[in-house]
């Protein structure tokens, strides 16, 4: 506990420091800045690290100095290592989750997949697979886990032979990959004026490599190769990107310690990598697109059964269809972030986040053109009561932008009920509000929510129309298990604009419609999203869904005659 308390308190204090001397937006990253995140890393975990007979990369090094290039660890002390590699935390439940059938729920046969079904096969036990049995998984292929493998009565898998190879008595290595392919039809597409369609086709290829030496020092790398053909209307930017690397880091163990009474690892990553936090409204790798979402920099972090914490100075990667991707050198995002686990599946959650933008195009009171930064506090808590479900979050947001200052809010509130009844019937009732600017930027205040880098299609409709930008979301979400192989998840939700001079922002933070009057009104439309899962075995997954907008009094005026809907089919492999 000691060990714990004296990381978060130097981790806090080397942030808090530094960000509050950007109140006033910086044209680059400063020489602080680097001295903020590395003072944090170093002296926020190494410290407590090396205060203590620890496995780290360093005591090889010592040993290296003291007894030469001779082996201190036994065969059978780096075979009990490498059984715990993959280091990888479960993250926290988003909101709305979903639990699946208990493995004692009496009315399904023992198929846990379409092709159990159809075989014929009936389990006794549930089967062991380390993904999700779901087409989406916004989880880093990273942090997939295969040690079950090491079990030797384990069930078989003809992939096996690419997983935790042992070379020599220290290294282990691994490959995996994914394929999908999309059709998605759109109706009245992107809210466009001229009401035209889109109908498309996305393809989608990934394929990784995982190098351990023991515990102590890991490369993983991720190629991606993301296509889009067939489209009636111009590319997006979350469609294509041709041949380029998802993923290439390096971690390199710091140290082990105590936290709230169990023991956790602490590593420091450097290169580019996935961010996944908390319920993903505000940093997600939003697997619901092609391109998937991918920063480069360097994070710390110490992860425990019980409390994990984070620590991060990344760029955002640019995505090039036809060029490798580079990082947006005029942002720069900084966090700090620690989950604690009081039981299994509940999580708090506190953060304090930093983008900085210093492209000089953020747009301030009377048009006049500046750099940007948004800080942004929050906290979390989900969890469950026997069968109810719950969450509440809440976020603040401070800084500048251009010659305005900021104060923006946003809260989601979430109740749960996993009905007694057979098939596994759960509803969910959900308000998500987020701030808008009443004054449109003419104002020495504003007052427009920023969410980052979410995971907006999952809470906020995934016609993708709506973001979580000056919006009030009144929804609803019912779900059921017809087999335990098919998941039906339906939604609800009814919009407004928080403010109605300000802007209806879209799923990627996009202004599309406004009226600066405020004559149109408030009600953005109602939603339906509807969606079907089949689980056809441990590495196939089928998507269906449709989803439909009835336009309310806002988009009425804005886009006459114009009702979106889109339907969409995705087979998902994965390996």
């Amino acid at each position: 506990m000691k060990n714990y308390r004296s990381l978060f308190l130097v981790s806090f204090c080397s942030y808090l420091s530094p960000t509050l001397s950007y109140l006033t937006p910086p044209k680059k990253v400063s020489r602080g800045l680097l001295k903020c995140l590395f003072g944090t890393i170093f002296l926020g975990m190494a410290l407590p690290a090396l205060a203590h007979k620890t496995n780290t990369l360093l005591d090889d090094v010592v040993s290296v100095v003291k007894n030469g290039l001779v082996s201190t660890t036994s065969k059978e002390e780096s075979a009990e290592i490498l059984k715990t590699v993959p280091v990888v935390t479960k993250g926290p439940r988003p909101g709305g989750f979903i639990i699946p059938p208990s493995p004692k729920a009496k009315e399904y046969p023992g198929q846990w997949s379409f092709l159990d079904f159809v075989t014929g096969k009936n389990r006794t036990t549930k089967p062991v697979s380390p993904y999700a049995p779901f087409a989406l998984q916004t989880t880093p292929a990273s942090d997939i886990n295969f040690r079950y493998l090491d079990k030797p009565n384990h069930e078989k898998d003809i992939f096996d032979p690419l997983k935790r190879i042992q070379v020599g008595n220290n290294v282990t290595l691994s490959f995996g990959g994914q394929f999908w392919y999309r059709h998605m039809r759109a109706t009245d597409a992107r809210l466009g004026s001229s009401g035209k369609n889109n109908s498309f086709h996305l393809t989608r290829l990934r394929a990784h490599v995982d190098i351990w030496y023991q515990d102590k020092i890991r490369f993983f790398g991720e190629f991606l190769d993301a296509r889009s053909w067939g489209n009636e209307l111009k590319h997006l930017g979350i469609d294509r990107n041709h041949t380029d690397v998802l993923s290439m880091f390096m971690d390199v163990k710091l140290g082990e310690m105590q936290a709230f009474g169990k023991r956790g690892k602490a590593y420091v990553r450097i290169g580019r990598q996935e961010l996944t936090f908390g319920s993903q409204r505000l940093i997600s790798s939003l697997d619901w697109v092609n391109t998937r979402r991918t920063f480069q920099g360097v994070k710390a972090f110490y992860h425990s059964p019980k409390f994990n914490l984070d620590t991060f100075w990344v760029r955002p990667m640019t995505t090039q269809p036809n060029a490798f991707d580079q990082w947006n050198k005029k942002k720069d995002f900084v966090g700090l972030w620690g989950t604690y686990k009081p039981k299994k599946g509940d999580a708090f959650d506190l953060y304090y986040l930093s983008l900085m933008n210093g492209s000089g195009m953020s747009v301030g009171q009377g048009g006049v053109k500046g750099n940007s930064v948004i800080h942004t506090v929050g906290t979390r808590y989900i969890g469950t009561y026997k069968r109810f479900l719950f969450e509440l979050e809440g976020m603040y947001q401070f800084g500048k932008h251009a010659n305005q200052d900021i104060s923006a809010a946003a809260v989601a509130v979430g109740a749960g009920y996993r009905i007694p009844l057979p098939f596994n019937p759960t509803a969910w009732l959900r308000y998500d509000y987020a701030s808008g600017d009443d004054n449109a930027g003419t104002g020495g205040t504003r007052n427009t929510f920023n969410h980052l880098f979410p995971f907006g299609n999952y809470y906020m409709g995934w016609l993708d129309r709506v973001g979580r930008q000056n919006i009030h979301d009144f929804n609803a979400q019912f779900s059921m298990h017809p087999q335990r192989w098919l998941t039906f998840i339906s939604q609800y939700h009814r919009y407004y604009l928080a403010e109605k001079k300000d802007y209806l922002y879209n799923a990627g933070g996009a202004a599309t419609l406004r009226d600066a009057t405020g004559q149109s009104g408030s009600h953005v439309g109602d939603e339906i999203d509807v969606r079907f899962n089949i689980h056809v075995d441990r590495h196939q997954d089928i998507l269906v869904g449709y989803s439909k907008m009835w336009a309310g009094e806002f988009t009425k005026a804005q886009r006459p005659g114009i009702n979106p809907d889109l339907f969409y089919v995705q087979y998902n492999f994965r390996f």
